[in-house]
């Protein structure tokens, strides 16, 4: 129930806030009023309540269905044919929703046969020389996670599946993994320079931009300029980090850590996913784990997601040239997650069968029961991505922006957009889908905004490029926060970690790091306050906070208990 609490709480904040300086035409922003609203609202508390995410989307779905077939006694009938019929069958027939799956699924089945050929207990046996205890565990996996930079959803289930024996060792949680993969994973794919994210972030930039009169640049430098207002990113990754060398942890997050520590409970016992029933066990046959045999297929998906990258984004005509942020933002992501996914996979396959480890068909099976571990967390993705095919046709995102008002001191723009960024991602589970449907409107807006209240004298940019950074890191934090997102369940999945509890131990950290983002750094910023000092002090305000609040979990090493 807190998640609905808190969305209500942020709602009538928008309510209460003043307009901005010209309202959005209302055939550009269509929606249902506040009906369009009550299927995520309704998806999110059942989840919370009945601690069950299928049945929850389900009806969150067939409101939706209902809402649109009209409403009436009998198109309950209608609604529950339509959530099946068309909303979950135009998910998965979606190509990039298609890529998705068949990526995640590869990829499932590529850890299966390198955990039945030891190659995964390999890794943990080299990393563990380091990573000696739970915080050097919990270190590396941050460190893993902003390694592989260029792709979210890669970062996510490579991070996950690939430290998750090492956690396991070091009696890590599942919630903690899962908060380290999806906190390091979104947050640094939206602000580092070549990741499959700038392609689509710098197109709606551009598109934005050319409607600004009297106004020329670039929109990759536009971009660039926007990372130091990013704060929510930055102290996001930041917290983590925090977290992981302190020692230190709150809420919900604290009394996992301090089960999986005492007990060695790693997950909860009331866990019903089906995902963490499924153990992908080592196979008798291995005789000496080898490293190699984990490390060589994924540095085959990974160098194959980049070359993928590349060959995608070549230009069409041979002889243009173009630079290495032309080709990464044109580049096809989704074909080369598949391309990469394959690879791994093969490789994994021939090395297993090369070294007799494993015959053709018991690697096919440790294949399969790799996949296996991942479809419980695909249909709940498919749900979701079926529920934001419901909030897009009822104008979930449309309704909440024409709750603000019609007028706005310019310098509280980046703290509002960022409200409404985030309450859009939470609702609808999508940051892009956020970062789609406002920056086309908040870029104009901001521009129009300097103009109006800045009269006579050039416009100040950092406002702009603060507005830009908010759309983004607050469709990050909204993200982080709903149950309903993909990158959420993704985190869940490839950390086999219940994916209620994962939101429930995550939501803290994220409130607390987007309070502190809002009102330490945006409002500040936006009037004057230079980028270096708000975000010095957001993070001296965060470490404060985790000595002051944040208890001691006892560190851990296998061989002994140490207490610090």
């Amino acid at each position: 129930m807190v998640f609905r609490w808190i969305y209500v709480a942020s709602i009538c904040l928008l309510m209460a806030a003043p307009a901005l300086a010209q309202p959005v035409a209302a055939d550009a922003m269509a929606h249902s009023g506040w009906w369009s609203i009550m299927p995520p609202l309704l998806a999110i508390a059942l989840a919370l309540l009945l601690k069950r995410v299928i049945p929850a989307l389900f009806i969150g779905i067939w409101l939706g269905g209902w809402i649109i077939a009209g409403k009436s006694f009998g198109a309950l009938w209608q609604g529950l044919l339509d959530s099946f019929q068309i909303y979950v069958l135009n998910a998965m027939a979606n190509r990039d929703h298609a890529a998705i799956i068949l990526f995640s699924m590869m990829v499932g089945g590529m850890v299966g046969i390198i955990s039945a050929n030891g190659g995964m207990h390999g890794v943990v046996n080299r990393v563990i020389g380091w990573a000696s205890d739970a915080r050097r565990a919990a270190v590396t996996t941050w460190c893993m996670g902003l390694t592989i930079f260029f792709d979210d959803y890669a970062n996510t289930l490579v991070v996950g599946n690939s430290m998750r024996p090492l956690t396991d060792k070091m009696r890590i949680s599942r919630e903690k993994l899962a908060y380290i993969v999806d906190s390091t994973a979104a947050p640094v794919s939206c602000i580092a320079l070549i990741t499959t994210w700038i392609g689509y972030e710098v197109g709606l930039i551009q598109s934005a931009m050319d409607k600004l009169p009297g106004f020329n640049g670039q929109a990759y430098w536009v971009f660039l300029n926007t990372i130091p207002y990013s704060f929510y990113p930055l102290l996001a990754l930041f917290f983590v980090l925090l977290v992981c060398l302190l020692g230190r942890d709150f809420g919900p997050m604290y009394q996992a850590e301090k089960r999986a520590r005492e007990s060695g409970e790693i997950a909860p016992v009331s866990s019903t996913s089906e995902a963490q029933e499924t153990e992908l066990k080592i196979s008798e046959n291995v005789v000496k784990t080898r490293a190699r045999n984990a490390l060589l297929p994924i540095l085959g998906l990974v160098l194959t997601v980049l070359y993928g990258l590349w060959s995608t984004g070549q230009p069409d005509d041979p002889s243009a040239s173009s630079t290495l942020r032309e080709v990464i933002s044109n580049a096809d992501s989704y074909q080369a997650l598949m391309w990469g996914s394959l690879v791994g996979v093969m490789v994994a396959a021939l090395l297993t069968m090369g070294q007799r480890i494993l015959d053709l068909e018991q690697t096919v099976q440790a294949w399969f029961k790799g996949v296996r571990s991942m479809l419980f967390a695909m249909i709940i993705l498919v749900l979701a991505w079926s529920l934001s095919n419901i909030t897009q046709e009822l104008g979930t995102a449309g309704f909440l922006v024409d709750l603000i008002g019609e007028s706005l001191p310019v310098g509280l723009l980046p703290a509002l957009v960022f409200l409404i960024a985030a309450s859009t991602a939470f609702a609808t589970g999508s940051s892009w889908g956020a970062m789609g449907i406002l920056l086309p409107l908040v870029v104009p807006l901001a521009w129009a905004m300097l103009s109006v209240q800045q009269p006579g004298v050039s416009p100040d940019m950092h406002i702009l490029y603060a507005a830009i950074a908010a759309v983004l890191g607050g469709a990050v934090w909204g993200d982080h926060c709903s149950p309903i997102s993909d990158t959420t369940i993704l985190s869940s999945m490839a950390s086999q970690c219940d994916h209620i509890e994962h939101v429930r131990t995550q939501l803290p950290y994220a409130m607390l790091t987007g309070a502190v983002v809002i009102m330490i750094c945006l409002i500040p910023s936006g009037f004057g306050f230079a980028w270096w000092i708000c975000l010095l002090l957001g993070s001296l305000a965060l470490l404060g906070f985790l000595l002051l609040f944040g208890k001691p979990v006892p560190n851990y090493a296998p061989d002994r208990n140490s207490h610090s």
